[in-house]
């Protein structure tokens, strides 16, 4: 848990964290991996632009997983109290 220099855009950044420095890297590698995707998608696009609709992209999947995540707990719990009232 410190401090590294990554690259993204071959642009140098010094990142701080709580996090081991291996999954900042992963998290930066990541980030990188989403823009270049932009990139090849549409070669002309601005840095900003790019780095814009990676986010997107990124908080699209984060949203998708989360109500994924939401309909798994809404189910165990669904479960849990269905075998709970077997005991009853």
């Amino acid at each position: 848990m410190g401090t590294i220099e990554a690259y993204i855009l071959g642009q140098k950044y010094t990142i701080r964290g709580d996090a081991p420095d291996e999954h900042i890297e992963k998290l930066v590698a990541y980030v990188n991996s989403k823009i270049q995707e932009v990139y090849k998608n549409a070669p002309n696009t601005a840095p900003l632009k790019a780095s814009i609709l990676a986010a997107i992209d990124i908080a699209d999947e984060l949203y998708r997983l989360r109500d994924e995540q939401e309909i798994i707990a809404r189910g165990i719990e669904d479960k849990a109290n269905a075998l709970t009232g077997l005991f009853d």
